[in-house]
């Protein structure tokens, strides 16, 4: 669980560093993964080394996952310029829901009560920080905004359940899903406004820090807390992320939210705290040994 929560907490500053570059949305998009290739082909050239070449079916989900990475980040990045960064990325977390009742159609990964009791609450928070029923909500585009959110979080719910029924490996399939979205993006950004193939700095810099930070550090992180976690336990401790966004938006960026929203941080936290503890069952000793869990990195 620490390391999905670290992950979301470097995943939180995508956001506020795309609005830095200034750059547009599919311009970004593009960069965010290409800048990230060169260190995440090293990583994966490692871990093949250890534990061999990547099976063929986790490399045929992983360049799945990547064209559904695509998406994701091309309607996100375009959300952020219609809502800002904070509330794009609170939007973008709608995929909590989706992921839960989607693993546990495919994986038979059965909400925990608790869980089942946090999704209305948490939703209830995304409700009140998105501004829907805010008459002080901030973007330039709310309506334009909410429905790439929307499409955001329909293709990063689709993209997360992917990468998880890939492989339990945790650069390969991240690294091939990587390189497809590239290749993606670029053939699909004339439909998402067009992107600017010719870097320029400052913005660069920016998308470059963007690039090694969440894409390539965060994302790790979370690609290995997938197989090692119920699906939609992880979705719901990746809300962390749009709460730490506003935060830093609001200080960085100069987004300031309504008291509605920011009344709707309060209760997401409140309902993953709730929805992330597990009640423990009681053991006798001799399932003790059954229980440990397999702490193995290979």
């Amino acid at each position: 669980m620490l390391i999905a929560i670290a992950g979301a907490l470097i995943i939180s500053t995508s956001a506020p560093l795309v609005r830095l570059s200034g750059v547009s949305p599919a311009t970004s998009a593009f960069f965010r993964c290409a800048y990230a290739l060169p260190p995440m082909l090293v990583l994966a050239w490692l871990e093949r080394r250890r534990l061999g070449p990547l099976p063929a079916r986790s490399r045929n989900l992983a360049w799945l996952a990547g064209v559904l990475f695509a998406f994701d980040l091309l309607f996100w990045h375009h959300a952020i310029k219609y809502v800002g960064a904070g509330l794009a990325t609170v939007l973008g977390n709608l995929q909590v829901f989706i992921v839960a009742f989607a693993a546990w159609a495919l994986f038979r990964e059965r909400p925990s009560n608790r869980l089942m009791l946090a999704t209305p609450v948490v939703f209830a928070g995304v409700v009140l920080i998105s501004g829907v029923f805010d008459s002080a909500a901030y973007g330039a585009n709310p309506v334009l905004g909410v429905v790439t959110g929307v499409a955001t979080s329909i293709s990063y719910a689709a993209f997360l359940l992917v990468l998880k029924g890939g492989s339990e490996r945790t650069v390969g399939p991240l690294t091939h899903a990587t390189a497809v979205a590239t290749v993606a993006m670029a053939a699909l950004s004339p439909v998402f406004g067009g992107a600017d193939f010719v870097p320029s700095w400052p913005a660069h810099g920016w998308l470059l820090l963007l690039a090694l930070g969440p894409q390539v550090a965060g994302w790790t992180l979370i690609a290995y807390s997938l197989p090692r976690q119920p699906a939609a336990l992880t979705a719901l401790l990746l809300l962390v992320q749009p709460m730490t966004t506003v935060a830093l938006s609001a200080v960085l960026l100069g987004e300031h939210p309504s008291p509605l929203q920011l009344a709707g941080c309060g209760v997401i936290v409140l309902g993953v705290l709730y929805g992330s503890r597990r009640a423990q069952p009681a053991r006798t000793e001799a399932e003790q040994p059954e229980q440990v869990p397999n702490t193995s990195t290979v």
